[in-house]
């Protein structure tokens, strides 16, 4: 069902993204990058396509992070890759279990499989290469924070697949767009991945139509009558983000009340952005202070900058320039020239009014 808060599996449980999922099944390269704000659904698709391809092994980046305390070693990377390929389902899993029962320090028994400390990640690959996997790598930008080196050791295990494991194929998502991209780095001499092409599909928000077309297919499946009115406003509010919408949509067929199912959502971002926001202010307490300006209308940079010399943040150009290209790499704002003039505005029309509010 669409209002279900669980990512998706099914083709049939997503919403008009059959074009974004056809790309993603039929045309796979080496390496394909998923990308698109937060929760705009790219772990809903990338698990859909995953499961369509039958021999999907899905990674949990952003889990590993956090799970390992803001550092990712690799024995965090192997844990998870022993939690994916546990997970799989159906004949793929007697192949991949065959493949990497040959495999120096995987141990089977049974329907359980266990990857020893002194397993070499790249044999693992290589085993799967053998079966054609798909590996699909949620949040990948996290990786960054693997190893001792910014992810480099990752990078070189993913370039030596690209370039020796014909039937290895990756999907990597991305909240954080820009960071993705300079993590890869396949445009940079000095990375790893350097000169590897690769495909990108991007997960848009919907617009209007189609934002008032998925609360009302939503509302149908749980048998509720709502109002066009109603489900207007509602859009007029949110916008076009899936998951504000599911929110909104599981809270009004409980409660019939359009106020408090809006209030709710905000209050649910609320709680979200507080995390979110903890972390920006561990790297700087200035990517708070930009958000909020933004948000309350300081969107030129004059305007930002004078918001934070009136709240003691003296800060030189160059430096404002940086953390703007930051905050546009990690997808919380982007450029708008639509009145002739550049001006930052916050991507998610929620998250914007939440800051507004704080």
């Amino acid at each position: 069902m669409l209002f279900d808060p669980r990512p998706k599996k099914r083709r049939e449980e997503l919403f008009d993204r059959e074009e974004e999922i056809n790309e993603l099944v039929t045309t796979l390269e080496p390496l394909t990058l998923l990308l698109g704000i937060r929760r705009v659904g790219k772990s809903s698709l990338l698990r859909v396509a995953l499961n369509e391809l039958e021999n999907g092994v899905y990674i949990d980046a952003r889990k590993m992070y956090f799970d390992s305390g803001g550092w990712i070693t690799s024995e965090s990377l192997i844990r998870e890759f022993e939690r994916a390929l546990n997970s799989l389902r159906g004949a793929i899993k007697g192949r991949v279990f065959e493949v990497l029962g040959r495999v120096r320090g995987v141990s089977i028994s049974g329907l359980r499989l266990e990857l020893g400390r002194d397993v070499r990640l790249s044999e693992v690959l290589e085993a799967l290469n053998e079966v054609g996997a798909v590996v699909g790598i949620d949040e990948a930008q996290y990786l960054r924070f693997y190893g001792s080196r910014g992810g480099r050791e990752f990078l070189a295990l993913l370039a030596y697949s690209y370039d020796n494991l014909d039937n290895l194929r990756f999907i990597l998502t991305g909240s954080e767009v820009g960071l993705l991209h300079d993590f890869l780095g396949t445009d940079d001499y000095e990375s790893p991945l350097y000169g590897r092409a690769h495909r990108e599909v991007v997960l848009k928000p919907f617009p209007r139509e189609l934002s008032i077309g998925f609360l009302r297919r939503g509302f149908s499946e749980m048998n509720v009558d709502v109002s066009s009115e109603v489900i207007e406003e509602a859009v007029d509010v949110l916008d076009g983000v899936p998951g504000w919408l599911v929110e909104f949509g599981r809270r009004y067929a409980e409660t019939r009340d359009l106020k408090g199912s809006l209030d709710y959502v905000f209050n649910r971002a609320r709680g979200f952005l507080r995390g979110e926001l903890e972390e920006l202010r561990r790297r700087s307490p200035r990517y708070v202070l930009i958000l909020e300006a933004i948000a309350r209308g300081h969107n030129r940079w004059e305007l930002i900058r004078d918001y934070l010399s009136s709240r003691g943040q003296r800060v030189p150009n160059s430096r404002l320039a940086g953390l703007l290209r930051n905050l546009e790499k990690m997808s919380w704002i982007e450029e708008d020239f639509s009145s002739g003039v550049k001006r930052y505005r916050i991507t998610d029309p929620v998250i914007e009014r939440v800051l507004v509010e704080r």
